[in-house]
């Protein structure tokens, strides 16, 4: 591997493994803090927010192929800001660095197919530009054109993608009206929205064929600077669509001895009512666990998802389209973690957990 690359993969680590936080670093570098009030703007907020230290922009969802056997599918673009040598007058100094994930759970395959990209800002290869959804590395990207569409391409040797999004919903805000709060004190939160019941459709190549697609998925964009807590660990997270046009997110933040260190989430019921839920509103209990033969990484990779509402409690069964669908992202600089397709009583979704392999560190 060039030694360029690897300088830039160790910048990417480094990163995400946590170099200074929201309060500055050794180089002076101040990132703004999360701050609840905000109000968001669109389409703006759909575009990048370069000033913060971290940000995403994360679809998940379930693909038809024309026999009706499900896929499950993955694109996240990742940008960080690393916060040092920003007055490096190089145009090579890595300012702003992007990554990309993407991937699909396809039951023939038994195993998770993935494939990653990484680039820094610059040079016209790799951008993730203001004011509208336009990101870019190499020849992946994830855009949004002006009927409101997103559409996303990107892939590897074993699968492609070239997907179009059309909301069938509007924005729903996280939290209490987006600021999501990660940890005890405020500034360890995320400005985070998503759009659930995407309608998907486009191809799926795979071995060389392609294959037209549709389904339904769910875009989560959140920014930070401050993500998590010192103290914390992992966080296990789900986006669920349901059948009646109801939503749900919820996540729960993991401590050093697996114990529920903060909780959060918010259901939109089909007639819009909109419920957030706070640290004591959230429980995952785990039925079914799975060990990665690659890693080791022991997985609840079936789990009873409880959430706290005034009229009583509520729980769905999420019950994995199948076990092996962990990602290792480490040669990208990234963690191992297990990410794929779910299904819940009445509806679908994703299922993401962070930390089982080592503690993750942002």
């Amino acid at each position: 591997m060039h030694r360029r690359v690897i300088a830039m993969l160790g910048v990417v680590a480094a990163a995400i493994a946590g170099m200074g936080s929201a309060r500055g670093l050794s180089g002076g570098v101040q990132f703004p803090s999360v701050q609840p009030g905000r109000m968001f703007q669109f389409p703006a907020d759909h575009g990048a927010h370069p000033e913060f230290r971290n940000e995403w922009w994360y679809i998940t969802g379930w693909l038809n192929r024309p026999n009706a056997s499900p896929v499950g599918f993955q694109v996240t673009f990742f940008r960080i800001r690393p916060g040092f040598e920003e007055d490096n007058p190089s145009a090579f100094a890595a300012r702003q660095i992007l990554f990309a994930h993407a991937a699909i759970s396809d039951p023939a395959a038994g195993k998770l197919l993935h494939a990653e990209r990484i680039y820094r800002a610059g040079f016209g290869l790799a951008r993730a530009a203001t004011g509208d959804t336009d990101v870019v590395i190499g020849d992946w990207r994830l855009t949004r054109s002006p009927d409101g569409k997103f559409h996303a391409q990107a892939g590897g040797g074993d699968f492609a993608l070239d997907l179009s999004f059309a909301p069938t919903q509007p924005p729903l805000l996280e939290g209490e009206s987006g600021y999501s709060q990660k940890g005890p004190k405020p500034d360890e939160a995320s400005d985070y929205y998503s759009i659930p019941h995407l309608n998907v459709s486009g191809t799926l190549m795979r071995n060389g064929l392609p294959q037209a697609v549709s389904g339904s998925a769910w875009l989560d964009r959140e920014w930070s600077s401050d993500y998590l807590d010192p103290r914390a660990t992992g966080w296990d997270w789900t986006g669920l669509n349901f059948d009646d046009g109801s939503a749900l997110m919820a996540f729960r933040i993991r401590g050093a001895k697996q114990e529920n260190f903060w909780a959060g989430g918010t259901l939109r019921d089909s007639d819009g009512t909109v419920h957030a839920f706070g640290p004591g509103d959230v429980t995952f209990l785990p039925v079914r666990r799975w060990q990665s033969p690659q890693t080791g990484a022991d997985y609840p990779v079936e789990t009873v998802l409880r959430v706290h509402l005034p009229a009583g409690d509520r729980e769905w069964r999420l019950t994995p389209l199948f076990d092996n669908q962990e990602y290792d992202a480490r040669r990208t600089g990234g963690p191992v973690y297990w990410e794929g397709a779910v299904r819940a009583p009445g509806g679908s979704g994703y299922l993401e957990m962070t930390g089982y392999f080592h503690p993750l560190k942002m």
